[in-house]
């Protein structure tokens, strides 16, 4: 990991932030989050559009992020990824940050805001989907749908080596919504990795997996939807 240098501008930010957090805080969210498991050391209940209106304060400064992330607050977390600087980002931060995470709130804060922008993210994506840590593979799944999202314009080439390592999430019932969700984005790329999307949901109906052969049925009544199969008509 990068070494932080002690540098008095960002210090002087990096409190200021702090600060604007406390002063936005919210112990009615912090309690609705608790009872649907999201648990953290600190958590000051500040909404993400809240975070958003603090970030725009600021100008993107990768030392800035660094001090922010070791804060470890929940809001210093999601400020840390939208305050990043994506060309300084290495594949060591990547891997340190995504390792560490304890919810999948900021799981998907990583990916959308920073991970996403980076140009290790489909390399990452693919590495993470083949983690030995739950929150890890389900980054690298969740990514994977951001990407299909907003690189509409990338090569199918790039997205097919994620078929070959699909299988064994496909079998994994904690994370089915997020391959679910993740899975309807990619078939929904293009047509043609819609047909390839298609194909590879038909072969999971082959599983030896009751889990696995249900989530292929809904995958592929949403992918041969009426709605799905219109929006590459419009998009010609």
């Amino acid at each position: 990991m990068d070494v932080i240098i002690d540098d008095p501008v960002q210090e002087q930010e990096f409190r200021r932030i702090l600060t604007l957090i406390r002063l936005s805080k919210n112990g009615e969210v912090v309690e609705q989050m608790k009872k649907h498991g999201l648990v953290y050391k600190m958590n000051w209940g500040v909404s993400i559009s809240r975070l958003r209106e603090i970030a725009a304060q600021f100008k993107p400064n990768h030392l800035l992020a660094l001090k922010l992330w070791n804060k470890q607050w929940r809001e210093t977390m999601i400020l840390a990824a939208m305050l990043d600087v994506p060309e300084s980002v290495t594949e060591e931060q990547m891997d340190y940050w995504t390792k560490s995470v304890e919810t999948t709130e900021i799981a998907e804060t990583l990916n959308t805001f920073l991970w996403v922008k980076t140009k290790f993210v489909f390399v990452k994506a693919l590495e993470w989907c083949r983690g030995k840590k739950h929150l890890v593979r389900y980054a690298g799944l969740h990514l994977m749908g951001r990407l299909a999202l907003v690189e509409k314009s990338a090569m199918d080439e790039f997205f097919e080596p994620f078929f070959d390592i699909l299988s064994p999430l496909a079998k994994d019932p904690s994370l089915k919504q997020v391959f679910y969700r993740s899975y309807i984005l990619l078939g929904m790329k293009g047509k043609a990795m819609n047909e390839r999307a298609i194909i590879f949901a038909e072969e999971l109906k082959l599983v030896d997996s009751e889990e696995c052969r249900n989530l292929a049925e809904l995958i592929l009544a949403e992918l041969r939807s009426e709605y799905v199969q219109e929006s590459f008509v419009k998009n010609t």
